[in-house]
């Protein structure tokens, strides 16, 4: 067993990797004005900009999960540090769309590696629970500490160096991450390895890719045209097939009979709707605030400062409060809060008071920061240990679903309005953020703490 000491720098080097992804998002999303200026991109482009990297990651955050397991999770951890910096600079270097859409997805592939990966590390390292919850508490509250960096960063970035320097600053992240994850992170795997299961793998990416391109396309195609149909069929059609494949594999991508809990089930659908809530607000807020109020990405990046900064104190507070009583009450707290901030902007105009403003994103932060420690820690807690790379991956899955779903839907609102007309335009956006906040509220009424902990399941090798 490692010393207290060295349990927590591996947290740290850990939550590196947790910045990183964060910092990207958030970088990316005050950058998208700036980005389609640049390429001569329009609001969809931007959109697939944003979503090419979500539904890569999304897609492959369970079999990454899985190789990690099985292969090392230190090596697999190192691998995605090294794809996403590759992948960082092409992006940088990229000259039109078409190739900084192909290496945001190259970038999603070495994500995929990182969030459930440093997670399953962090869950190995820390057997005892109280001390996993503060634990994942804190991991949780570095994104929070991302949003707060990557806005500001990111505008002084466009402002002094142009759109570009975006992708170039993940760079000393990296190489900071790779370095300390070689000298104190231990190598852990799984006692018993899974086999990959590709059929499993190939239909989940069809369904997410399906799905959020039918999203983005349908302002464009017509929600009724033929193609339209066809991708809802064809969403449908991939989506029976998915369960009917992995209820019948012997080590499947995402066990059926997980879901059977009400608890885990609970905490998969808080994470997507927590995240659909948040990447709504982060890109809406970009888009009226430089293109409708004419802010500079600078003042744009400061005005989430209240999100992040609500974000970063709640999150450790949240495991602690986990690591006490249990998820509900924290869960309870996101929900109202989440609906409450929602709510603010529900009649928002061109001339909305910025202290309205600060005030919305100031509770959906709080609400963010209550609501990822639980949902985190009541779904990695619902799978065998030796499995934890596979429970964070679901997870993160949910998550980054919740950010594809979140960009597609909020894009869709808004593809094609002049920019007076985009406060009315996203009104809808904001009815849709509060719903979020409802759902978190009702996940939290299904999980009690006692069912938090373990869900009962048998690794599905052992059928």
């Amino acid at each position: 067993m490692l010393s207290a000491r060295r349990r927590w720098t591996v947290l740290a080097v850990c939550c590196l990797s947790m910045f990183l992804v964060g910092l990207d998002t958030t970088i990316v999303n005050v950058g998208l004005p700036a980005i389609g200026r640049g390429l001569d991109v329009d609001t969809r482009g931007l959109e697939w900009i944003v979503d090419a990297y979500t539904l890569v990651l999304a897609s492959l955050l369970i079999s990454s999960g899985a190789l990690a397991d099985r292969f090392g999770r230190r090596r697999v951890f190192q691998c995605g540090l090294a794809a996403f910096g590759a992948a960082s600079l092409v992006c940088a270097l990229a000259p039109s769309a078409g190739v900084l859409i192909a290496a945001r997805a190259l970038q999603g592939i070495g994500a995929s590696m990182l969030s459930p990966v440093a997670l399953a590390i962090v869950v190995n390292a820390m057997p005892d629970p109280k001390e996993r919850a503060q634990a994942i508490g804190i991991w949780a509250s570095v994104f929070g500490l991302s949003m707060a960096v990557g806005p500001v960063t990111g505008g002084a970035l466009l402002e002094g160096l142009g759109w570009r320097a975006l992708f170039w600053i993940n760079a000393p992240v990296i190489a900071a991450a790779l370095l300390l994850s070689a000298v104190f992170v231990p190598e852990s795997r799984a006692p018993r390895a899974r086999r990959l299961d590709l059929p499993g793998q190939v239909l989940l990416t069809v369904v997410l890719a399906v799905v959020v391109g039918v999203l983005i396309e349908g302002p464009r195609m017509g929600w009724t045209s033929p193609a339209a149909l066809a991708g809802y069929a064809g969403a449908a059609v991939a989506t029976g097939g998915f369960v009917w494949v992995e209820s019948r594999r012997r080590e499947p991508l995402m066990d059926p009979r997980i879901f059977r809990s009400p608890v885990f089930s609970g905490a998969v659908l808080g994470a997507v709707a927590l995240f659909v809530a948040l990447t709504m607000t982060l890109l809406l807020n970009t888009l009226y605030l430089q293109h409708t109020r004419e802010w500079t990405p600078l003042a744009a990046g400061v005005a989430t400062l209240p999100l992040a900064v609500a974000a970063t104190v709640c999150a450790p507070w949240s495991g602690r409060m986990v690591g006490r009583t249990g998820p509900r009450l924290p869960l309870l707290l996101a929900g109202g809060f989440i609906t409450a901030g929602g709510l603010c902007l529900v009649r928002l105009t061109p001339h909305t008071s910025v202290l309205l403003l600060l005030a919305a994103y100031t509770l959906i932060g709080v609400g963010f920061g209550f609501a990822n420690a639980p949902i985190t820690t009541t779904a990695v807690n619902g799978l065998p240990p030796a499995r934890a790379g596979v429970a964070g991956a679901i997870t993160s899955t949910a998550r980054q679903l919740g950010s594809a779903l979140g960009i597609a839907l909020a894009g869709g609102l808004v593809t094609g309005t002049s920019p007076t007309g985009l406060a009315h335009a996203s009104r809808p956006g904001w009815i849709l953020v509060a719903t979020c906040g409802v759902l978190v509220f009702v996940v939290a009424h299904v999980s009690r703490p006692k069912e938090a902990t373990s869900t009962g399941l048998a690794s599905p090798g052992a059928r």
